[in-house]
């Protein structure tokens, strides 16, 4: 097959900074590959992308040296209109690159450009909408969407003319579980069936890992691995890259052989071991254990009705064009509380999020927080302000969110993971603690080292007293985190229990751990679910015996 994409000897440096971004990056994409970019928050995958797009350093500044060639331009020729007539490249910010007003006008812009006819144009909308799920939201306004939504809109855009290429930076970012899993698959149909070749950057390594051909590794600027999956598990195993929840398994399990990539191989090999999860697993309760916190909380709100720390009462939200976004929302979360807040893009977790923090005015009922609020919205780039990542943070706080390298660097050339550990800084920052702290899904961008970071400061937030509300997509983040999880759809609370019993015995709204164990109640963390398939290897063995 002919190259695709051609990356030869190519380094990049950001404007103002000492350091390359990217040093000698040199690799091939063939025709029809699907390839997976890793590594660490800052690595360079996204500077990578915006190199290829023919965005850096044109649209970025800065200087770069070496050659990048995208289905034969040269991007040193061909500036970055000439590159999307061939490539479509969606991006970490959604929010930033929409240009029209409904969703309708976005998917008929890039087709509207290349001249096509009206009926060119309607049916390359249909086809990209339905493509990712967002047929029911055409005539709607772009301001009104959620993050998630307004993500399959910015990748149905860039699908519908089309492309030979498809650069995709942290796509499953906003998506919900369900609009994830089906845009994975959507792109791996397009690239076996059309040979679109595909090149994904994905901190949620386990959504992409079954379906790509190639993974990318890159740290600090520079490629140091570049192997089929089951190859690279192999590779990240001796050089300690982060791997999928089933690897963690298998080897914290003790199984020999390749690690497996997915849910379906590891739940293969259990059975071809004569292991069938089927027994309540062991070593995990049936129930989620009350922490001391949670318990000492309970037993107040029963025998001394303390006011909780959030409290909100017949929540109702009518205000988009007739469009119900909230309908008659009731929740409490104590201090010291840590909740997950869980549901389908579009169900309203910002919106209640929003209310709680005050910053909109309820069609009914009331959202009451008590003490400070901390809030972190979808956009962490809004809160940085000023030339540098310094003008926006103290030298304290930098080192406290392992940013003081990062302090002279234009908040514009950070990556989205250090986006969000800033941004979550500046809203912790000051002499109050705050009461109440609303993240809407801070795991934006995140690497696995700063999503246990982030893990490690809610503990901490919790420990003080805090009640803690996080908005979530990532279930591994939400069974580290939260003693209970909220789960809404169409504006309503629909469930509300402990996290083990959400996010077990599901196929969506589940851990890679609880997909492959498969119990109602059995465990949610890698390393729960490693000591039961061990326990389940021992019992095995005591059987026999």
């Amino acid at each position: 097959s002919r190259t695709a994409v051609s990356v030869d000897g190519y380094s990049y440096r950001h404007p103002e900074s000492e350091q390359l971004t990217l040093a000698e990056v040199s690799f091939e994409a063939r025709e029809g590959e699907l390839i997976l970019l890793a590594g660490a928050s800052g690595s360079g995958k996204s500077t990578l992308i915006r190199s290829i797009a023919g965005l850096a350093p044109a649209f970025d500044g800065g200087t770069a040296a070496g050659s990048i060639t995208v289905c034969g331009l040269d991007t040193r020729d061909h500036g970055a209109a000439d590159i999307a007539r061939v490539c479509g490249t969606v991006l970490q910010d959604p929010e930033r690159q929409v240009v029209m007003t409904t969703v309708r006008a976005e998917l008929a812009l890039p087709l509207e450009s290349r001249g096509q006819t009206s009926g060119e144009v309607a049916r390359g909308v249909e086809e990209a909408a339905l493509m990712l799920g967002i047929e029911g939201i055409l005539d709607r306004r772009l301001q009104n969407l959620s993050g998630g939504e307004l993500q399959r809109v910015s990748i149905a855009a860039a699908l519908a003319v089309r492309p030979s290429l498809l650069l995709l930076d942290e796509p499953a970012s906003q998506l919900d579980p369900v609009a994830a899993d089906d845009l994975i698959w959507t792109l791996r149909r397009l690239n076996e069936e059309q040979g679109i070749t595909v090149i994904i950057s994905e901190q949620r390594m386990e959504k992409v890992l079954a379906a790509v051909d190639r993974v990318l590794v890159l740290e600090e600027g520079c490629i140091v691995g570049d192997n089929p999956p089951h190859e690279h598990l192999a590779a990240a195993d001796r050089c300690g890259w982060p791997a999928p929840p089933v690897a963690v398994i298998h080897k914290g399990s003790g199984m020999v052989g390749p690690p497996p990539v997915s849910v379906k191989e590891l739940r293969s090999r259990l059975r071809e071991e004569g292991i069938v999860p089927t027994q309540p697993p062991f070593g995990v309760p049936d129930a989620e254990p009350e922490t001391p916190v949670r318990k000492g909380l309970l037993r107040r709100f029963k025998k001394e009705h303390v006011d909780p720390a959030v409290e909100v009462k017949g929540l109702w939200d009518e205000r988009d064009a007739g469009k119900t976004i909230l309908a008659g929302i009731d929740l409490k979360v104590g201090a010291g509380e840590v909740v997950a807040l869980m549901g389908r893009n579009g169900a309203g977790k910002s919106t209640l999020l929003r209310q709680i923090a005050g910053l909109e005015d309820p069609s009914r009922g009331q959202a009451r927080a008590r003490g400070r609020v901390a809030w972190l919205s979808q956009t962490p780039a809004s809160f940085l302000t000023g030339e540098v990542l310094a003008d926006s943070l103290s030298k304290e706080d930098l080192a406290d969110a392992d940013l003081g390298s990062l302090a002279q660097r234009n908040p514009r050339d950070l990556s989205g993971g250090e986006t969000q550990r800033a941004a979550l800084a500046i809203v912790l920052a000051g002499d109050e603690r705050p009461g109440v702290v609303l993240l809407d899904e801070p795991t934006r961008g995140m690497d696995q080292a700063s999503s246990e970071r982030l893990a490690s400061v809610i503990k901490d937030l919790s420990d003080g007293g805090a009640a803690v509300i996080v908005a979530t997509h990532d279930p591994e983040l939400a069974a580290k985190v939260a003693s209970r999880t909220v789960l809404m759809g169409e504006g309503t609370v629909i469930a509300d229990d402990s996290t083990r019993a959400v996010l077990t015995g599901g196929w969506h709204y589940a851990t890679e751990t609880a997909r492959a164990i498969g119990i109602q109640g059995g465990p949610i963390t890698p390393i729960e679910g490693a000591a039961t398939v061990a326990a389940w290897f021992a019992e095995r063995e005591e059987a026999e015996q």
